[in-house]
């Protein structure tokens, strides 16, 4: 090439192109680097190889690689220094020593396990829009889109949309094979139309039927709040159907209770005082190593931001937990008045059997006397304690030892440890079926 007479034949004879790129390939060459001003003749030789690159690859047979390393459009320092990377990557030889002589340049030595990763990317979130816009009250709250004050009435109606999509977490409530809204959302959810009238106390809440998530699209619900009556209580009711109705999907109801002011003897500082210890004295440690994988067996399969249990200790009725919320979860914890996933993972050591008769193949029925004294907690410690052959009382304060949330009464019903062959199907707002009760516990429950 440094001759006068090659370059007087490049010019004079004919180019034989297509001829030296297959001779190169007869003789096992892979990679083509291109010495030029662009890329021009590395398109060309990529049409002269007898087989597509992408039919090679398919076979498992290293692709050629054909790098150029100028680029027209590209700082000539870039363009060859991004060529040296791409025939390295490819497994060909590049004198690096030379490449970095006089710089100053020196190895160094890399980790021997694979790189760590974190993904930083923002999660969607729930896109609630202009609430004023469509005639709505501000909700304020993850689960909520808007309130409704009805005309010519003293009631109120809350609407919102529940979608995996846009709270993703909900898909770690998972229930023979179904994601389904966990009871305590449904706790959460009357708490806050509690707040939103006044009243603080949640007098009694049924669980009517299970609420299922479809994977695809979503699920409207509303909560709607009766008038006020003599006794200052007002009703409430919650629904569901699909977000997007096929033809007159009927309003499915999920649960409805009771809305009270507090009680007048109401104090934190009696729902603290049994937890003023910690750990409790007298009590025992009990292993929770295996309880996730022993639920996933009965059919209810906690995902990660459900796993929120830590450690349990036991004496004789009463049974007290450590429980925090995932790491990714601590943040939107400041949203609610009582984090769903923080709430059911302090129910989670009835699933150890602690208590004879009240744990597993059982299901939360009804609440009643429940109080919130403080809200956006990460962490609670919980004391349960029986109170009759299927009912417990709750009470949970935070690190600090100040009241968080109190329940007077949880009622547990047994359910069937198998579904019935002829089950009923999924309606069409994904709704499961309500769990059928035992013959046995039916007889023993009002």
């Amino acid at each position: 090439m440094c001759s006068p007479e090659y370059w007087v034949r490049h010019v004079r004879e004919t180019v034989r192109f297509l001829n030296g790129v297959r001779a190169l390939e007869a003789q096992g060459v892979t990679a083509y680097i291109e010495v030029g001003p662009d890329g021009v003749l590395s398109a060309l030789a990529q049409d002269c190889l007898t087989e597509p690159a992408d039919d090679i690859a398919a076979e498992d047979t290293p692709a050629p690689l054909l790098v150029p390393v100028l680029r027209k459009d590209r700082p000539e320092p870039q363009a060859l220094v991004a060529a040296l990377a791409e025939i390295h990557v490819h497994g060909e030889t590049v004198d690096w020593r030379g490449f970095f002589a006089g710089r100053g340049a020196r190895r160094v030595e890399l980790p021997t396990y694979a790189f760590q990763h974190q993904r930083y990317w923002l999660e969607a979130g729930a896109s609630a829009g202009d609430a004023a816009a469509f005639g709505l009250d501000p909700a304020d709250h993850p689960l909520l889109g808007g309130a409704v004050p009805l005309a010519g009435a003293d009631g109120l109606v809350f609407t919102g949309t529940l979608s995996l999509h846009t709270q993703p977490w909900l898909a770690d409530h998972v229930l023979r094979g179904e994601a389904v809204l966990a009871t305590t959302a449904l706790v959460e959810l009357a708490v806050r139309a509690g707040d939103e009238v006044g009243l603080g106390h949640v007098e009694e809440l049924v669980i009517q039927a299970p609420l299922a998530l479809p994977r695809g699209g979503g699920v409207q619900i509303q909560l709607v709040l009766g008038e006020e009556d003599e006794t200052g209580t007002r009703s409430l009711e919650m629904y569901s159907r699909a977000a997007e109705p096929v033809g007159e999907d009927e309003w499915i109801c999920h649960a409805s209770g009771v809305l009270a002011p507090e009680p007048d003897d109401a104090t934190t500082a009696e729902v603290a005082a049994g937890l003023a210890a910690w750990p409790p004295p007298g009590a025992e440690r009990v292993e929770v190593d295996g309880l996730y994988e022993l639920l996933a067996g009965d059919g209810l399969v906690y995902g990660p931001s459900f796993r929120g249990l830590r450690a349990v200790w036991q004496r004789d009725d009463e049974v007290f937990a450590e429980v925090s919320l995932a790491e990714e979860s601590v943040v939107d914890a400041q949203r609610f008045g009582l984090h769903p996933a923080l709430l059911d993972a302090a129910l989670q050591p009835l699933g150890l059997g602690v208590l004879d008769g009240v744990g597993r193949g059982r299901m939360l029925f009804s609440l009643a006397g429940i109080s919130l004294y403080a809200s956006g907690a990460s962490a609670l410690r919980v004391r349960l304690a029986r109170t009759g052959p299927e009912t417990l009382s709750l009470t949970a304060v935070d690190g600090a030892g100040e009241a968080v949330v109190s329940a007077d009464t949880l009622t547990l019903r047994q359910v069937a440890t198998e579904q019935p062959e002829a089950a009923p199907a999924a309606d069409a707002a994904g709704t499961l079926p309500e769990p059928a009760a035992s013959s046995e516990a039916a007889a023993e429950t009002p």
